[in-house]
């Protein structure tokens, strides 16, 4: 909850320790800003205080032109192209390179392909299929670990097209087999 005796000395002092964590939207003009806005202090009686710029829309208040609320701290146009590549690894996690391919997945990003590109080489200076390959190659260690599935199967689970390009992952990274660094059981004697 937004104490709103805090919120009004932060707003009146222009705390930029305070930008991004509650927006203030002022009743006369229905406008809402961030607390650190350089335009003429509003009367205390006529502001409101939320939590995020979405909730002063919400409430019918505009954004003010001049602090543009939406690229305050914390927010996702504050992160910037940051947030993008984010979403893509979400999505990446998620399996969304293993269904469908980098068009689609721009696509649902709401960018094109050779842009989503290049901001995976500036924010994590690896491709797409590089990022994709190293999840793929982290869910197949997992279950080589923790399962008995056979290889075939693991392949499929972990998103690989086929067993023999799981193989030609591991082999090209670890320079080995993947049947190589299944677990031991405890029971069986290694020879």
């Amino acid at each position: 909850m937004l104490d709103p005796a805090t919120c009004l000395d932060a707003m009146r002092r222009r705390d930029p320790a305070h930008d991004g964590r509650f927006f203030v939207a002022v009743r006369t003009t229905g406008i809402h800003c961030r607390p650190v806005c350089t335009a003429r202090m509003p009367r205390p009686e006529n502001v409101l205080f939320f939590g995020s710029a979405a909730a002063c829309e919400r409430a019918g208040f505009r954004p003010c032109l001049r602090c543009r609320p939406e690229t305050a701290p914390f927010c996702p146009a504050w992160n910037g192209t940051r947030t993008t590549v984010e979403r893509a690894l979400k999505l990446i996690e998620a399996g969304a390179l293993d269904r469908g391919g980098v068009d689609a997945l721009a696509a649902r990003l709401g960018v094109g392909r050779r842009h989503l590109s290049r901001l995976f080489d500036r924010h994590l200076g690896a491709s797409l299929a590089q990022v994709a390959r190293t999840l793929r190659v982290q869910r197949a260690k997992r279950l080589l670990g923790d399962t008995d599935l056979p290889i075939p199967e693991i392949a499929a689970r972990a998103g690989f097209p086929s067993a023999r390009r799981m193989s030609a992952a591991f082999t090209s990274l670890y320079g080995r087999p993947p049947s190589s660094l299944r677990r031991q059981s405890p029971f069986t004697p290694t020879p």
